[in-house]
């Protein structure tokens, strides 16, 4: 009986050393789908950045799914709101540009120098120069 014991305990630990080997190893996971990207612009950009950084990637099924569904959302655009977003940019950056004229404006103003207001220095004459002599000249 003790050897039957000694067996099945052997038995037991090898099933659960078995099990436990498999439960930890790592689960493939699914390739991302184009819809689910789709969904979730974050992932679609992280996957975009690995394929960028991995070129032997390339191929890769996630890859592949990521181009399509950039080439989707690029199909996607609606011209109108196209337009409207390139007429909202332009009227900022009119704005910015007026903003920033109107600033160097200021500081040309406060920079300027007006000749009429400045101090008045006293100047003393210059004195008489000599000849090698040291005199004054005839």
């Amino acid at each position: 009986m003790p050897s039957t014991l000694k067996q099945f305990a052997v038995c037991a630990a090898l099933v659960a050393a078995i099990l436990g080997g498999a439960g930890c190893a790592p689960k493939r996971i699914p390739p991302m789908t184009v819809n689910d990207l789709l969904e979730d612009r974050v992932t679609l950009d992280g996957v975009l950045l690995k394929c960028s950084e991995h070129p032997a990637k390339r191929n890769d099924s996630d890859c592949l799914n990521a181009r399509i569904a950039v080439e989707r959302l690029a199909k996607d655009v609606d011209p109108a709101e196209e337009l409207r977003r390139n007429a909202e940019f332009e009227r900022s950056r009119e704005k910015l540009r007026s903003t920033q004229e109107q600033v160097r404006k200021d500081q040309e103003a406060r920079t300027k120098v007006d000749a009429y207001n400045l101090p008045l220095v006293p100047v003393e004459p210059a004195p008489p120069s000599g000849g090698p002599s040291g005199g004054t000249p005839p």
